[in-house]
Parts: C-alpha cells; structure tokens; sequence
C-alpha cells in the first residue's frame, strides 16, 4: 500500500502543477490529461484507504482527515467536468496529497469501526456534505480574491483564470444548496440511527453541526428573498465551514489526541 500512496501523492502533485501551469506563464497543458492524472490519483486514494482494511472505514483523527480529503478532490473532478475551475484542483489536490501521505506515513497505526448500515449511511451523507460545502468554502476565498482584485483593478494571472465572478457565485451556491439538503439529512440520520450521543462523546458534534446548518439555511433563505451576495455570502460560507471544522475535526482532535478517548 505504500507504494500505492506514494504514486496517489505524486499525481496528486502532478495534476495541480499541470492545472498550475498556465498561471506561471509556462504554457498550457490540456486540462483533460490533468483532471486525468487528477482521478487515477483519486482512484489509488481510495484503495489505499480500502484496501488497507479490506473494504473496512477508519474514522480516526487522521484517517478522517485523509478520507474526507479524498471525497472532496473526487467531488472536485465532478465539478470541473462541468464547470470548469482549476483553481480548486490547484489548492485541494495538494492538499489530499498531504493528508494521505500524513495519514499513510505519520500517523501512528489504528483500527477500522465496525459500523452498521445505519451508521455506514449516516457516515456517507455526512462526508457528502461536508465536502460540498468545504468545496464552497474555497470558492468562497476565490470569490474573495476575484471580487478584492476587481476592485484594485489589479487582476493577477490567477484572478483571470477564474471563471467570471457571476458564474463562481452561481456555482458556490449550488454547492451550498446540495451541502445543505445533505446535511439536513445527516442531523435527520443522526436523530434516526445515532443512539446514546452522550455516550458516543458526539453531543457537541450534533450541536455543532445544527448551528452550522442554521447558518447556511440562513444565507441560502438571504439569497433568495434578499439576493445576498458579495462580502456577506463570503463571510457567511467561510463561518459556517469554520463551524463544520470544529463540529467534526475539532472534536475529533480533542477527544482522540487530547484526552484520548475513542471517537467515531
């Protein structure tokens, strides 16, 4: 599996340098070969991941880190396939690089959850829309840049490479939209299938996870009935997200790296 980790990690690098490249005035390179590159490295990611456990899921610190990482760079792909945008395989492919190579040569060794289909459901829809909406997050930081470099009239190889600033809205709020329906469903399996939160230590992640959702219902509900856009969508995405992160991987860290006590 190693050497399986170590070709991911390369690809990973490969498919956003080749994304890079005509940021750097070097060139271009057809974006098909590296969202190419891109998916082998996804495809290796995911049996690196299985096949560790064979077909078994590792929820730990780490292995969540690098298995929600791996969601998010598939989803990526998704999203270019149909609105193309580089920027985001640029930053996130090198970041699920880093998180396999993390969990795959750092992390101190750990077993998979045995998990009924009920939990197994849950944990599929929560990681869906985690990864969409951490997806919009980083859009939300484009967005940023693109609306703060329009505004210095100051446009950079980067900001030109973007889509124009109306259809990154557009696509980040799609992403919110398809994040939020699906984290309404992981609280409402949660309620359903997650017995005993005390117990489990998931309380907070339960409240967490709700305040996030209020905050994206909100903006959605802002957006429609008072066109909500600009800097207090930005702030809006970016703080919800920010919640997100402490609901899961917060807790996640605090439980199993501070006080060690076993998460799921």
């Amino acid at each position: 599996m190693e050497l399986l980790a170590v070709l991911a990690i390369a690809l990973y690098f490969a498919a956003a340098a080749a994304l890079a490249r005509p940021l750097l005035s070097q060139g271009a390179i057809p974006r098909r070969a590296a969202l190419v590159t891109g998916a082998i490295a996804v495809l290796l990611h995911f049996a690196v991941l299985f096949g560790i456990h064979r077909g078994a899921v590792d929820l730990h610190f780490y292995a969540a880190l690098s298995l929600v990482s791996a969601v998010i760079a598939a989803l990526t792909l998704i999203v270019n396939l149909t609105r193309p945008v580089a920027a985001l395989g640029i930053i996130l492919f090198p970041l699920a690089g880093l998180f396999l190579a993390i969990d795959e040569f750092l992390a101190p060794p750990t077993a998979p959850f045995r998990l009924d289909w009920q939990i197994g459901l849950h944990v599929i829809i929560a990681l869906l829309a985690y990864s969409l909406l951490a997806i919009a997050a980083v859009l939300a930081l484009l967005l940023a840049t693109q609306e703060r470099a329009l505004r210095t009239r100051q446009l950079s190889a980067w900001a030109q490479a973007m889509p124009p600033l109306t259809q990154t809205e557009s696509l980040m709020f799609r992403l919110i939209g398809a994040g939020f329906a699906l984290l309404t469903l992981t609280l409402l399996s949660g309620v359903l299938f997650v017995h005993n939160l005390l117990a489990q230590h998931q309380a907070h992640t339960a409240i967490l996870s709700l305040v996030a959702w209020i905050i994206f219902g909100v903006l959605l509900f802002g957006r429609r009935r008072w066109g909500w856009r600009g800097n207090r969508a930005v702030r809006m995405t970016l703080t919800g997200m920010a919640v997100l992160l402490l609901a899961f991987f917060g807790s996640k860290f605090v439980l199993e790296m501070i006080l060690h006590r076993p998460g799921m």
